[in-house]
């Protein structure tokens, strides 16, 4: 996968992407982030990529010109989406890592600043993406947010791909809780089952605890995941 940023701040990525599991896969070449700054494509004296809204109002606006010349300088491979961070764009969710990851080689990922960018940008947008209903400083935040949840997903990036099948949300649920050594900490024990070796028994009490942490936690989730499964067709016989 490779991921095109456009950026004002390149400095923003230099520690998250060289930590962790990220640092690894791009060091294996399971992905690849190129960055772009705008201000290379301005001439003027300042490299100045933003001005004063048109019909006036508070806050800067970024120049169409100076996105356009940066996102027409990445080179183009044949399965590309360009994405605008943008509090007003679909909202991150697993399901869109996945379908990013099936149907895409190459992402273009062009962080806001500001009041936002200039609506005529929107003309490469292909889609709008946001972490949520609220607003950051900077598109740089929901773009670093692409970037893991989608490498997390390549092949290669986790070493246990058997983890990536238990997570929240891969199933419609929330995870399980997990316990570690030592078996009692502060007066806090681990659940007996945990450490009864009956691996049939686990997973009953695990999918207990993945039904009763969604309903208590997230009862919206809980209600999908019930929608979903009385929609189930059963399997042919």
């Amino acid at each position: 996968m490779r991921f095109d940023i456009i950026t004002l701040f390149p400095d923003f990525f230099t520690s998250p992407l060289s930590s962790g599991l990220l640092s690894k896969a791009l060091a294996k070449q399971i992905a690849a982030v190129h960055i772009t700054n705008p201000r290379d494509f301005t001439f003027d004296r300042h490299h100045k990529v933003d001005d004063e809204s048109y019909g006036g109002g508070v806050g800067m606006v970024i120049k169409p010109e100076p996105i356009f010349a940066a996102v027409e300088s990445i080179p183009v491979l044949a399965r590309r989406q360009v994405l605008l961070m943008s509090p007003q764009g679909r909202t991150i969710d697993r399901s869109l890592f996945q379908e990013l990851v099936t149907d895409y080689d190459q992402l273009v990922l062009i962080c806001g600043h500001y009041e936002g960018i200039d609506e005529r940008v929107m003309e490469i947008v292909d889609r709008e993406i946001s972490l949520g209903d609220f607003v950051l400083t900077c598109g740089e935040i929901p773009a670093l947010t692409m970037i893991n949840g989608i490498t997390r997903l390549l092949p290669g990036t986790v070493g246990k791909v058997e983890s990536l099948k238990a997570d929240s949300f891969e199933d419609g649920l929330l995870d399980y809780p997990h316990y570690t050594r030592p078996p009692e900490c502060r007066g806090l024990r681990v659940p007996d089952v945990l450490m009864s070796g009956n691996h049939e028994k686990i997973a009953q009490w695990r999918y207990q605890q993945q039904l009763d942490r969604t309903q208590a936690k997230r009862p919206d989730l809980y209600t999908k995941w019930l929608a979903n499964k009385h929609t189930e067709k059963p399997p042919l016989s």
